[in-house]
Parts: structure tokens; C-alpha cells; sequence
């Protein structure tokens, strides 16, 4: 049995067995390492030499959790409510307001990884406030997952701008020429298109097939985070203002989430939106709000180290070639099973491709695919499993948006929806375009 396999395995059904997400990545990481062949010390020093990868982002949640409360201190959050509720109260315009909100978080999503390079910082700030309404108009917080994934997601598999330049230029052609093959010539978007327009599908499926339906929420749970009893006067939202326009300018500046909040926070606090007494306060209960998704990022970098150390990932790619002789059509489609297994796991696509170009560049020569070809299968089979990965930004940073309240569960309400809406299309679209170019 494959340890990479068994781990991945062991990983996912716990964590849809409801066992805390934290505890699935420890326990799967050390059968993952037992069954990898190595010893519990080995397994133990693997993990723990792989915390650190995950410790950057972990302190920058829960810096964002520290800023998003102060927003909520100044009233800003409150005052969106009160406004967009106004609205939602006239039944005329409650469509309107609801189609209005889910294209306006879609595009901010889509602008993150690339016009305002800020990836999933944005949610916690956003998307909050913004729950009280849509739970008025009954939207189906899945719907908000599925939208929120596309968007993190879609814009780096093929736009190669913001961190599609990274994944798209630096990442997978990078790891590709190093594994021996020159694809500097390949158009990358063209090479993607096809599983892109795969996420493309499954996000209409979601919006008007799968969550067309109204879904009820405790209105009072949402009430209770918004802290109605908070009074806003016009100087504490200017303040809280631009506070957000310094976090996001700060983010940009610095490349750092970290520094961003950090930014946002102090800014509440000298402007008098949050007030002094209560800052300490405020910033360690921010803090504890976001302490669950911090803890799933520094396991998971410990797992994806563990999954490394085995060497399975190589056997499990070798031991897949053994069963298609030369049958281009079943190489192709396991090749992209494997990269979904890797990227579920491991729980992001940045990681995965370098780990994937060493081994399929030479499989895919002798399978006699094109570099285009070689290209787009090395990209779908790294991007397969960002969304639908327990451990992955793309679902981490949706819940920690969506769950404010706890009515909106990691594993089935974003787990789930993203993982079936998004990789059994890409997984189809991509084998197709792997074939036809």
C-alpha cells in the first residue's frame, strides 16, 4: 500500500467523519510516515521540520481575526448591515440585492489574485458584515463557498498575472524546464483554458442548479457577531475607512498579509474607531476567533513534509504507470487522479507542481505528448484538489469568512460543495485538453 495514498485517505475521512481537521492531518501524517517506512522519531522529526512552512500565514489569520473584530468595534460592519437590510426589507429589490452581492464577491475574489493581489485576506473583512442580509434572503451559504473557491482558484490556472505569474510562469514552466524540457514557447493560457472553462462549469452548476435553493440561518447567532449594541458614529467609520484602504495598501507595499492587518489594527485603534481600554482585549479575542484555521496551516505544512519524506509520491506515480503499458488515454487520466490525491493532501497547488514536473516530464516525453500538452497536464494535475482540500487557502479562507457565526461547517458546507463542483470537471476538461493538444 501506497503511504501517500493511505495518508491522504485516512486524512479525508476523518475529517468528514467530523473528527476535528487538526487531529485527521496528525494522526494520517503519522501512518502516513509508519506506512512511508519510517520510524516515529523520523515521522515526528519530518513533521515537525514542516510546521514552519505553515507558521507565516497561521500568524497572519490571526492578525486578520485582531483587524476584522476592530472593523466590527468601529461599526462599519453594522452599518453595511443596516443599510443593505434597508434594501432587502423592499421585496421588489431582495433579487437584485442578493445577485448584487454574490457577483460583487466574485469579482473581489477574482481581483485578489490579480488586480489587488491580496488572495484570501479579503474575506474575513468582507464577508462578515455581509452575512446578517444574505441570511434575510436566504442564500445558501455553500453557494458563497463554491463562489468564493472559483475565484481564489480559476484566476492563477490561467490569467498569468499576480499569482497566476507565479504558478503559471515561475512555478510550472520553472519546474517543467528544470525536469529537462524547454516550454518557454508554450502559451500558458491557451495550454489552461480548458480546465479552467471545467471550474467555469461547475460554478454555474452550483449558482443555478445545486444551491438554488433557499437555506434558512439562526438569525440571532449572526445578530450576536455583528454587535448590534455597538453605537457608530461618522468619524469611527471614516476611520475604520481607511484603515481598510491602509491594509490593503500595506499588503501591496509590504507582500504580507501580516504586516497588513497589523497595519489595519493600529490604525483602529489611533484613529479611536476601537478604544484603547478595549484594544488588548479585542486584539486577543480576534486572535482566538481565527486560532482553528491558523493550527489546520501549520499541520497541514507538517503533513505535506511527512508525504515528502516517504517517497511515495514518486512510488505512487511509478506503481500508476504500471498498469497502462502504452495506453496514452489511461497514463494521462491517472496522472491527473495522482496530482488530485498529492494536491488533497499537501493542500496547495504552488507545492504540488514542483513535486510532479520531476516525475511526469520524463513519462510524458515517452508517452509522446507535446510540450503544450505536457504543460496543461502538469498545471491540471498541480491545480486539481486547491479547491476541495481540507487544508488549502481556497477552502480555509471561505470558512473563516462563512463561520463567523458556527453555522457553516468546514468539511460539508466548503469541503464538500467545492470538491465536487470543481474537481470532477476539471479532472474531465483537463484529460480532454491533455488529449486534444
Amino acid at each position: 500500500m501506497n503511504a501517500v495514498l493511505i495518508a491522504v485517505t485516512l486524512m479525508l475521512a476523518l475529517s468528514l467523519s467530523r473528527v476535528n481537521v487538526v487531529i485527521s492531518i496528525l494522526v494520517s501524517a503519522m501512518a502516513g510516515g509508519l506506512f512511508g517506512g519510517l520510524n516515529i522519531s523520523q515521522t515526528l522529526a519530518a513533521f515537525n521540520s514542516g510546521l514552519g512552512g505553515g507558521a507565516g500565514i497561521a500568524l497572519s489569520y490571526a492578525l486578520l481575526g485582531a483587524f476584522a473584530l476592530a472593523l466590527a468595534e468601529s461599526g462599519l460592519p453594522h452599518a453595511m448591515a443596516d443599510g443593505l437590510a434597508k434594501l432587502a426589507r423592499q421585496s421588489s429589490t431582495g433579487s437584485k440585492i442578493k445577485w448584487g452581492i454574490i457577483l460583487a464577491l466574485l469579482a473581489l475574489a477574482i481581483a485578489s489574485q490579480n488586480i489587488l493581489p491580496i488572495h484570501i485576506a479579503f474575506i474575513p473583512l468582507v464577508v462578515p458584515p455581509l452575512l446578517y442580509t444574505l441570511a434575510k434572503l436566504q442564500v445558501d451559504r455553500r453557494l458563497l463557498a463554491c463562489i468564493l473557491t472559483f475565484g481564489l482558484v480559476t484566476p492563477y490556472m490561467v490569467f498569468p498575472v499576480g499569482f497566476g505569474e507565479i504558478f503559471l510562469q515561475q512555478i510550472l514552466l520553472g519546474s517543467i524546464a528544470k525536469s529537462g524540457l524547454d516550454a518557454s514557447h508554450v502559451d500558458v493560457m491557451r495550454a489552461m483554458a480548458l480546465p479552467a472553462l471545467g471550474m467555469v462549469i461547475g460554478l454555474l452548476i452550483a449558482v443555478f442548479i445545486s444551491y438554488r435553493k433557499p437555506r434558512q440561518y439562526n438569525i440571532d447567532a449572526i445578530a450576536a457577531i455583528e454587535r448590534e449594541d455597538i453605537q457608530y458614529s461618522r468619524r469611527s467609520l471614516s476611520v475604520a475607512g481607511l484603515a481598510m484602504v491602509g491594509t490593503f495598501i500595506t499588503q501591496l507595499y509590504a507582500d504580507s498579509m501580516l504586516f497588513g492587518a497589523l497595519a489595519g489594527f493600529m490604525i483602529c485603534v489611533l484613529g479611536g474607531a476601537v478604544p484603547l481600554k478595549k484594544a488588548d482585549g479585542i486584539f486577543a479575542e480576534g486572535m482566538k476567533m481565527m486560532a482553528g484555521i491558523g493550527l489546520i496551516m501549520i499541520a497541514a505544512s507538517g503533513f505535506a513534509e511527512v508525504l515528502k519524506a516517504t517517497g511515495d509520491v514518486t512510488s505512487l506515480v511509478e506503481h500508476s504507470m504500471g498498469f497502462i503499458g502504452g495506453n496514452k488515454p489511461l497514463a494521462v487520466f491517472l496522472m491527473l487522479l495522482v496530482g488530485l490525491i498529492v494536491t488533497l493532501g499537501i493542500g496547495s497547488s504552488f507545492s504540488t507542481v514542483p513535486i510532479l514536473a520531476t516525475i511526469y516530464v520524463p513519462l510524458a516525453i515517452k508517452l509522446g505528448l507535446s510540450a503544450e500538452a505536457i504543460v496543461c497536464l502538469i498545471g491540471t494535475a498541480g491545480a486539481l484538489g486547491d479547491a476541495g482540500s481540507p487544508a488549502a487557502d481556497s477552502t480555509l479562507g471561505p470558512t473563516a469568512g462563512l463561520n463567523i457565526d458556527g453555522q457553516h461547517d468546514h468539511m460539508w458546507d466548503t469541503v464538500v460543495p467545492t470538491f465536487l463542483h470543481f474537481n470532477l470537471p476539471v479532472l474531465a476538461f483537463g484529460w480532454i485538453a491533455v488529449m486534444a493538444l
